[in-house]
């Protein structure tokens, strides 16, 4: 418990600040994933209420 500071420090970050030059790997896989995410919960909403049938009008 008393180590628990420490290792945090130690752990931590370096200090010294890179410029970005660009999306990393991480925001593209991410980004990936996300548009599957929404495509896949899209096309069973889809499924879902294709299903069903429409009050017949007068």
């Amino acid at each position: 418990m008393i180590a628990l500071p420490f290792l945090a420090v130690q752990s931590g970050h370096s200090g010294i600040v890179h410029p970005r030059t660009g999306p990393e790997l991480s925001d593209i896989a991410l980004f990936g994933f996300a548009a599957i995410g929404v495509w896949l919960v899209r096309r069973a909403l889809r499924k879902r209420f294709a299903k069903t049938k429409r009050p017949a009008e007068d």
